[in-house]
């Protein structure tokens, strides 16, 4: 009876205890319900060999595959960092810039239309500040002449605030 608790099975219908191979490998790209690009898993044998490395989906994890991967990881580390250097001089640089846009007005200086974040990206375009439109956040539509102060969010938590002056054309 002891011998049954062993691990082994009490009846030969009874299926004994299979190991499961496993392999590790890293993703080339993200692969749905497994994990993102540049993961190092720890899969079965078979969904490595007969679905991952078949379509080119990973590679095995070698040493020199997990050294190579981890130089990219830095240097990609690196470029990030100084991506958010310049963003961040560029926000201190554009930070209380102006600009002045001219907008039609009738006899009795009623606005016609409103003045848009893509006329605004293009008037800090000529000042030497290339920032896309969707970036440029107005709180209300200015379909007012006066000053006004708007934000350019350039990343998530670096953003710059500028003074837009709506004037007559």
């Amino acid at each position: 009876m002891a011998e049954e608790a062993a691990g082994r099975p009490r009846h030969a219908w009874q299926k004994q205890p299979r190991e499961v191979n496993s392999m590790k490998v890293i993703l080339k790209q993200d692969v749905k319900g497994t994990g993102k690009k540049g993961e190092i898993l720890d899969v079965s044998d078979g969904y490595a060999k007969n679905f991952l490395l078949k379509k080119g989906l990973a590679e095995q994890a070698s040493s020199v595959a997990v050294n190579s991967l981890k130089i990219q990881k830095e240097a990609e580390e690196r470029r990030r960092a100084e991506e958010i250097k310049a963003i961040r001089e560029l926000a201190q640089r554009m930070d209380k810039a102006k600009v002045s846009v001219s907008i039609k007005c009738g006899e009795n200086g009623k606005v016609f239309g409103s003045v848009t974040s893509k006329e605004i990206a293009a008037k800090l375009a000529e000042q030497g500040f290339d920032v896309d439109k969707k970036k440029i956040i107005l709180k209300d539509a200015l379909k007012t002449l006066g000053d006004y102060t708007c934000e350019v969010r350039l990343m998530e938590g670096v953003s710059a605030k500028i003074f837009v002056s709506v004037v007559p054309e």
